[in-house]
């Protein structure tokens, strides 16, 4: 174009486009003006909405149709086609959606569609009064779900975070690079929770439920009363006990605070030994070499993460950090410290400006095991998300609930499985019955090659490899008793949608 800008992809959609152009459950994308818009087409209706994710921006156009929805194929967000609204995190605002038109073999995308599912005041809901436990992932999905849905009884969120809730996983990978600004991580503005009616309770610490009176007991003496509860809780890093060590050479990773005070203390440092090849630990060594810095990597596996990926892709994983300089001591721990310097269990030593560690985390399920509640390996659920106190809910990395497709229960510590549950809780709080049945899904980033997991598999005895793992080009298929129980992919966006789906179908026909 003449003035510099962008030419829209696609056709001018205003101007019509041929019928033909668009088969059963095809996609075409295309543009309103300077808009972005998906049409797609499901027998003989047509719809058209933004063809940009909320999320992080991701194609829908080169995502997947499942009945009259869209999901995006970066992180798995799916979009209603037929009102635009996002139905599942990790998106929670809607894309724009548009009226269409059909006459004389064409397609026209005509005006634009008010948005959908607007927060609105009107008469309070029974419950009357709802209390999340917790101010991450899940507190605020289902904070969101509730108010969206038009519930409008009393919320009062209680977390003991010093800032309202952020896109964590961001939190190990571009804002720790520095490559995000701070500006993307709230997953709404302060003003929201203030416009929305919920109480959002900042460093605040819950000492006690009390099931039988209905309330919750804070630090302080203040009881805030509930009707439905949900607890979550979340989980927290095991911190190391390093002998030498002092607490203020140690930062772990979990909240905005945490990510702050290690990008601190990066900005003088040279060198920085990382406890724990996780996915976390891996992203923040990536992030740290980012900035310039020397990381060594000490570990007590083999392989890194290959109880979760395999060994192939483990290997993988620790040659794609190897190329970008991370320098790897497996079958190691940090035994001491010794001032600035860390020696390991098998002898070797790494100087340290200062150490992270990434060695897991424990699920917070104190206060339910106080309150009289279930916990088994975590706070057990029912396929509704309601723990064996009527009424009391969890969500989150510390749920258990039952998996249909492994017919076990699992609990899962992933980003965007806590948002799910989160928003499925928020239903069944409002007396849906709801059961949750999304196939768990995170994403892990490692330089420029995203890692996508879709499914579940503590166990496999069987490992099936599509492509190429070491060409960044792949699906790898985790199967017990010739049954696949999860799928990982690198670039391979298309099969990690269609497993997801496959996932979903079957727990829904069980």
């Amino acid at each position: 174009m003449e003035d510099g800008k962008t030419e829209p992809p696609g056709p001018d959609l205003a101007l019509g486009v041929a019928l033909t152009d668009l088969p059963d459950r095809g996609k075409l994308l295309g543009h309103i003006g300077d808009e972005q818009v998906l049409l797609a087409r499901r027998g003989a209706e047509i719809f058209a909405i933004g063809a940009v994710c909320t999320h992080y921006s991701g194609p829908l156009a080169e995502g997947l149709i499942v009945g009259e929805t869209v999901r995006c194929p970066w992180h798995h967000a799916c979009f209603s086609l037929r009102t635009g609204e996002a139905l599942h995190a990790p998106a929670f605002s809607p894309v724009d959606s548009w009226a269409v038109e059909q006459r004389d073999g064409k397609v026209f995308v005509r005006e634009r569609r008010a948005a959908p599912c607007k927060a609105a005041r009107f008469r309070s809901l029974e419950p009357g009064r709802i209390v999340i436990v917790g101010g991450g992932a899940a507190g605020f999905a289902a904070a969101e779900m509730l108010r969206r849905k038009k519930y409008e009884g009393r919320i009062v969120m209680l977390s003991a975070d010093e800032s309202p809730p952020v896109d964590r996983p961001n939190l190990s990978k571009d804002y720790l690079a520095g490559s995000a600004p701070e500006d993307w991580l709230p997953l709404r503005p302060s003003e929201y929770y203030r416009d929305n009616g919920i109480e959002l309770r900042l460093q605040t610490t819950v000492e006690r439920i009390d099931v039988a009176s209905r309330e919750t007991r804070l630090a302080g003496g203040e009881s805030v009363p509930f009707d439905r509860l949900l607890l979550a809780t979340g989980a927290e890093p095991v911190r190391p006990s390093i002998p030498g060590a002092s607490p203020s050479q140690i930062f772990m990773l979990r909240s905005l605070a945490d990510c702050r005070a290690i990008i601190e203390r990066a900005k003088a440092a040279k060198t920085v030994p990382v406890l724990g090849a996780s996915f976390i630990g891996l992203e923040v060594a990536a992030s740290l070499r980012a900035r310039g810095i020397e990381v060594h990597v000490a570990a007590p596996e083999k392989t890194p993460m290959e109880r979760i990926l395999g060994r192939e892709m483990g290997e993988f994983v620790r040659a794609l950090h190897e190329e970008h300089g991370v320098r790897f001591h497996l079958g190691a721990t940090a035994a001491a410290v010794d001032g600035r310097e860390v020696r390991l269990s098998d002898g070797g030593r790494i100087e340290a400006d200062f150490i992270a560690a990434g060695l897991g985390v424990r699920p917070r399920v104190n206060l339910a095991e106080a309150a009289g509640i279930k916990v088994d390996r975590g706070v057990v659920v029912d396929a509704w998300l309601e723990t064996s106190a009527p009424g009391v809910f969890a969500a989150g990395d510390i749920a258990r609930w039952p998996d249909p497709k492994s017919h076990e229960a699992i609990r899962v510590e992933h980003w965007v499985v806590a948002e799910r549950q989160g928003q499925v809780a928020a239903l069944n709080m409002m007396g849906e019955r709801t059961p949750f049945q999304a196939a768990p899904f995170f994403w892990s980033q490692h330089y420029d090659v995203p890692i996508n997991y879709v499914g579940h598999a503590e166990r496999w005895d069987e490992i099936a490899v599509e492509g190429n793992i070491a060409a960044r080009d792949c699906v790898v298929r985790y199967k017990k008793d010739g049954r696949t129980l999860a799928v990982a992919s690198i670039f391979r966006d298309a099969e990690s949608l269609e497993a997801e789906a496959d996932f979903e179908e079957r727990a829904r026909a069980l």
